[in-house]
Parts: structure tokens; C-alpha cells; sequence
């Protein structure tokens, strides 16, 4: 049941804000915070967190941000057999600033990141193939991501794409040899062009995507919940009402765990929930894979 993650890892510089500054403005920032993110990375620890069995395939640069990632990956048992150096590029890194109601704007810059290509998929075919289910984001060049896709299709191997950060330019029809599509309503709204501001226009637009062949949406919405969409069926499921701190990684949260429910029960609605309640508690703490709870404590809230 092990699961590959082949994606981003990013170095967060996170500043708790009041107010974001005004164009000449200077203020000071209560809070500052690094810690380890991308999206790649975060998806692996909440999945390794949740009790799988994980596997990375990533890049990081020849800086002072680079052992601490790669320790940060093995700390949380996660093979890192694929997490390589690369000379003379800098790690990825993501500025964030999160304001006072806990939600957060993010900056990314790609680093080392733009360094995994299709080559690297090809040298870690064979543990690839001993995997149950690949991860994919775009924070990676998307020639890298087709080819992840294309390979998971060859090899019968369950693929599921976040398609993080939004991109309008996604090829569709390569898309749909994946078996989960998993956007937020903005990321739906950028690929699809429509507007995703009420539950039914995220059905509208989460179908469209349905109708040129993708298998299954599944649109992260925040406080409003989750939606599963498929052929002939849309089912959605309440958010957990928490009190939220930061939200930063909280979309992470729930594609790690839902994919490390899913390897092993093959229930989406079940995966759902529980990586719903995952997520409900990452956004109760600061920080995005530190704020990651224990699986015990996510039965506990679905128990309640």
C-alpha cells in the first residue's frame, strides 16, 4: 500500500499579518514562522501521518534549506530514495502571509522544483510500479506531470492530480487518464472559466470537466465542505466547524489523507470524511505540516 508522491517541496516564510501592507507602506508583522511546506511535501507527510507507507520524488537545491528538507521528509518516515540535489539552483521557496481571520496569501517561487522532469520519472520506474497511487500538483513543470499520468495509466496505477496552483492551460485529455482530480473552487473556476462563487455553479463547472472524461472531481470548498463529482452522481459532505488559526496547506491536509484512506478501503465518501476531519484539525493550529494532526485524534472527531 505504498504511495508516490512526485511533486514540490518548498521552504515556508510565514508572516502573521494584521493587514496586508498598502503600495509604499511599511508595517510590522507580530509573527514570523519557517517551516517546511510545498505542496508535494505536504501531501506526503499529512499521507505518511495518516498511517501510509510513502515514497518522494522531488528536487532541492545546494543551499542551506536543502538537508533541512530532505531530514524533514525522513523524519516523518517518508522514502526519499528519489529526493535529489541539484547544483547551482536554490530550493523552492513560498512566502505566506496569514492574516488575522486565519486565511493566507501564498507566493511561490519554484527553485529546484522546476528541476524534476520525465527523465526521473523513468529512473524510479520500478519502485513507482510497487506503488498503490501517484500524487501529482503543479508546482513541477507540466511536462512532468503528463508523463507521471501517462506512466501511471501504462502501469494500471491509480493517478490523482491537484491541480495547484490553477492553470487554464491544463490539456485536458491528458488530464483525463487520471482517476482523481482534486481542484479547490478557485483552482475549478481558473480551469474551467466559470464562476465557482455558490455550491450549484461548482456543480456546473465541476460537470463540464465530467463531460470531456475525467472519472472523478473532487472540489475542496473550504468551510462549505467537499463535492464528489462523477457520472450520473454529485454527493457532498459538510465541513467540521472549527475555529480556524491558518489555513495555509489545509487542501494538502485532505488530498494526503484521502489518498492514504483510499489505498486501503477503495471508498471514496469514507476517505472523504475522514480527510475531511483531518483537515478541519490542521487549520486549528499556525503552520501547515507541524499543525498536521495524529490519526488518533481525527477518529476521535469523527467519533464526536
Amino acid at each position: 500500500m505504498k504511495i508516490a508522491v512526485i511533486g514540490s517541496n518548498m521552504v515556508d516564510l510565514i508572516s502573521y499579518i494584521d493587514r496586508m501592507p498598502a503600495d509604499g507602506e511599511t508595517l510590522e508583522a507580530p509573527e514570523f514562522s519557517l517551516g517546511c511546506g510545498g505542496k508535494g511535501a505536504n501531501q506526503a507527510v499529512a499521507a505518511a501521518k495518516y498511517g501510509s507507507n510513502v515514497m518522494m520524488l522531488t528536487k532541492v537545491g545546494n543551499d542551506i534549506f536543502a538537508d533541512n528538507t530532505i531530514n524533514n521528509l525522513k523524519k516523518y518516515n517518508i522514502d526519499t530514495t528519489y529526493a535529489e540535489r541539484v547544483n547551482n539552483v536554490s530550493s523552492g521557496v513560498a512566502p505566506i502571509f496569514v492574516d488575522a481571520s486565519g486565511q493566507n496569501r501564498i507566493l511561490i517561487i519554484k527553485g529546484a522544483n522546476k528541476c524534476l522532469l520525465p527523465a526521473d520519472i523513468d529512473k524510479a520506474a520500478e519502485s513507482l510500479k510497487k506503488c498503490s497511487i501517484l500524487i501529482l500538483q503543479l508546482e513541477i513543470n507540466l511536462e512532468t506531470v503528463y508523463h507521471a499520468i501517462e506512466f501511471g495509466s501504462k502501469n494500471n496505477i491509480p493517478v490523482l492530480l491537484n491541480p495547484a496552483p490553477g492553470n487554464a492551460g491544463l490539456d485536458i485529455k491528458k488530464i483525463c487518464k487520471c482517476d482523481f482530480f482534486v481542484p479547490n473552487e478557485t483552482e475549478l473556476s481558473i480551469i474551467t472559466g466559470m464562476p465557482t462563487n455558490t455550491e450549484e455553479n461548482i456543480k456546473k463547472a465541476a460537470l463540464t470537466l465530467i463531460e470531456k472524461g475525467i472519472k472523478n472531481v473532487i472540489v475542496t470548498m473550504g468551510a462549505r465542505g467537499s463535492m464528489w463529482v462523477t457520472e450520473g452522481k454529485i454527493q457532498c459532505l459538510k465541513a467540521f466547524k472549527v475555529d480556524a488559526v491558518d489555513t495555509s496547506g489545509a487542501g494538502d491536509a485532505f488530498i494526503g489523507c484521502f489518498a492514504s484512506c483510499y489505498v486501503k478501503n477503495h471508498d471514496v465518501l469514507k476517505s472523504m470524511r475522514e480527510a475531511s476531519a483531518f483537515s478541519a484539525l490542521s487549520v486549528m493550529k499556525k503552520g501547515t505540516q507541524i499543525s498536521y494532526p495524529e490519526k488518533e485524534a481525527v477518529q476521535d472527531l469523527l467519533t464526536e
